[in-house]
C-alpha cells in the first residue's frame, strides 16, 4: 500500500516547523518546491498494492535517491546525513525534524527494483524540465564513455582462485564431501605465480597457473558429478559460469571479466593512463547551449559509436517531446550521417568548405567539446566514475541518476547566482545612498 508525505504546513504543539528555522532560500529548499512530486507518486502509484502495510512515501525515497547521488554518498551514509541535516529532511517531505533514520539502506534497494529503468527515467525526466525552454533544444552534442563497474583489474589466475572459493562454499554448504579441499595448495601456487614477468620467474609462475586452473576444473567436474538433480539444476547456472571462464582464451570476444559481473565488457577509449575500463558503455547528450543533459543511456557491451545514437536520439525525443534536428560528435562516430530527421554533423578536413563556413564549423565544435567536463563531473561529483549497483539495470539506472544529479545541481547554481547578485545590487543601492545622505549632511553643516 502506498505511503503518504506529512503535511509540511501541519504545527505541531511540542515542536516547530521546519519551515520556521531554516532558510526558505536555500537552494536545496527552492529545488523541492519546483520538483512535481504529485506526478512522480501518480507515475508509481501502479506499482504499489491497495491493500496491506504503508509503504514509505514516494517522495522520502525519491529524495532521498536524488541526494544520495546529488552529494556523492552511499545508500547507508545518505542515512546518517539525513538525520543531521534538515534541509535534507525538508527536501524529501518531512514536516517536523526527525532524530532517527527514514527507513533502512536496503529499502533503497527495494525500491530502485521496484521502480526500475523506466521509473528513474522519470525522475531523470523532471531534472530536465526544471530548466524550462533551456532544456529544450534542436541541436545536441554527443558523445560516449566508459562507466566502470566495482570490479578488481581482472586476470585469469584471479578467476580461476574465486571459482575454487565459490566450488568449496558450494560443497560446504550442501553437505558434500570433496576428496580435497586443496587450500594449501592453492596458497603455494598464488605465491610461486607472483612476478610472473621476470625472466628467472616465468617457468615457475606459469606452471603455477596451470595447476591452479586444473584444480578449478576438477574441483567442477567434481560438483556436477556429486550434486543431486534437484541441486544441479539450482547450481546450473553458476557451474555453467565457471566452465565458461575455465574454457575461454585469451583471444575469444566476449570474455567473462567477473564471476559476481559476468556482463562486465573490456572497452579502450585510448586514454594514454588508463588503456583498458571494465564496464560498460554510456552515451551523454547534452544542449548546445545550456549544457543540460538531455540524455543518458546504458549499453551492454562495447558497440561502435555510431550504433549508439539511435536509442540516446529516442530517449531525448521521449524526455522533451521534441525531435533534434542536428547532433555534433567527433570522428569516433564515422560512418553514419542522418538517423531519421536527424542530421548528424561530426569533424572533417574541410577542404571544400569556404572561410565563413570553416569559421562558423570551428565554432560549432569548440562548442561541442563542452560535453567533456559535463563527462568528467558525472564521474568524479554525481558517482559515476564507479559503479556499484548490480547488474545491466544498475548500469541504466547509475548513469540516468548522475544525469539528473547533474542537473538538478546546474540549476541550484543558477539560483544562487541570482540570489547573490540580487544581495550584490541591493549592498550597492545601500552604499549609493549611505554616500547620497552624507553628502547632504555635509553640504547642510557648510551652510549653517
Amino acid at each position: 500500500m502506498l505511503g503518504k508525505s506529512a503535511h509540511q504546513e501541519q504545527k505541531n504543539l511540542f515542536q516547530p516547523l521546519l519551515k520556521e528555522f531554516i532558510n526558505i532560500n536555500h537552494a536545496l529548499v527552492l529545488l523541492s518546491e519546483e520538483i512535481n512530486w504529485k506526478e512522480l507518486e501518480r507515475e508509481f502509484s501502479s506499482l504499489y498494492s491497495n491493500t496491506g502495510t504503508p509503504s514509505m512515501p514516494v517522495r522520502l525515497m525519491s529524495g532521498l535517491l536524488i541526494l544520495k547521488q546529488l552529494y556523492n554518498l552511499g545508500d547507508e551514509t545518505v542515512m546518517e546525513s539525513w538525520i543531521q541535516n534538515p534541509y535534507f529532511q525538508f527536501f524529501c517531505g518531512e514536516a517536523h525534524f526527525q532524530w532517527q533514520q527514514p527507513c533502512d539502506p536496503s529499502d533503497l534497494v527495494h525500491f530502485r527494483k521496484r521502480i526500475g529503468e523506466k521509473g528513474i527515467e522519470k525522475i531523470f525526466a523532471q531534472s530536465v524540465n526544471i530548466h524550462g525552454k533551456q532544456g529544450q533544444s534542436d541541436t545536441l552534442n554527443i558523445d560516449t564513455t566508459a562507466q566502470e563497474k566495482n570490479i578488481t583489474f581482472p586476470t585469469d589466475t584471479k578467476l580461476r582462485k574465486k571459482i575454487i572459493d565459490k566450488c568449496v562454499s558450494i560443497a560446504k554448504k550442501e553437505n558434500i564431501e570433496l576428496r580435497q579441499s586443496y587450500k594449501c595448495t592453492v596458497k603455494k601456487c598464488l605465491i610461486q605465480s607472483r612476478y610472473s614477468h621476470h625472466p628467472k620467474r616465468k617457468k615457475q609462475a606459469r606452471a603455477a597457473q596451470r595447476k591452479i586452473k586444473t584444480i578449478a576444473a576438477r574441483l567442477v567436474r567434481e560438483l556436477y558429478r556429486k550434486l543431486s538433480d534437484e541441486k544441479l539444476v539450482h547450481y546450473k547456472t553458476n557451474l555453467e559460469l565457471f566452465t565458461r571462464v575455465l574454457n575461454q582464451q585469451k583471444e575469444d570476444a566476449n570474455k567473462i571479466y567477473s564471476l559476481h559481473e559476468p556482463e562486465v565488457s573490456c572497452i579502450a577509449k585510448g586514454k594514454s593512463h588508463k588503456p583498458y575500463e571494465f564496464g560498460n558503455k554510456a552515451s551523454i547528450a547534452t544542449t548546445q547551449n545550456g549544457n543540460i543533459i538531455v540524455a543518458a543511456v546504458s549499453f551492454q557491451g562495447n558497440p561502435h559509436d555510431s550504433r549508439t545514437l539511435d536509442k540516446t536520439l529516442e530517449q531525448h525525443q521521449r524526455i522533451t517531446n521534441t525531435q533534434a534536428t542536428s547532433a555534433n560528435v567527433d570522428r569516433g562516430y564515422r560512418g553514419v550521417k542522418q538517423i531519421r530527421n536527424t542530421q548528424i554533423i561530426m569533424p572533417d578536413n574541410g577542404q571544400k568548405n569556404t572561410p565563413y563556413e570553416k569559421q562558423k564549423m570551428r565554432k560549432r565544435f569548440r562548442r561541442r567539446a563542452s560535453i567533456e567536463p559535463v563527462i568528467s563531473h558525472m564521474k568524479h561529483q554525481y558517482r559515476m566514475l564507479t559503479n556499484y549497483l548490480k547488474g545491466a539495470a544498475g548500469d541504466a539506472i547509475n548513469i540516468m541518476m548522475s544525469a539528473a544529479a547533474f542537473n538538478f545541481k546546474s540549476w541550484m547554481n543558477k539560483i544562487k547566482r541570482k540570489f547573490s547578485f540580487a544581495f550584490f545590487q541591493i549592498g550597492l543601492f545601500i552604499h549609493f545612498m549611505t554616500r547620497f545622505w552624507f553628502d547632504i549632511k555635509i553640504i547642510g553643516v557648510g551652510k549653517d
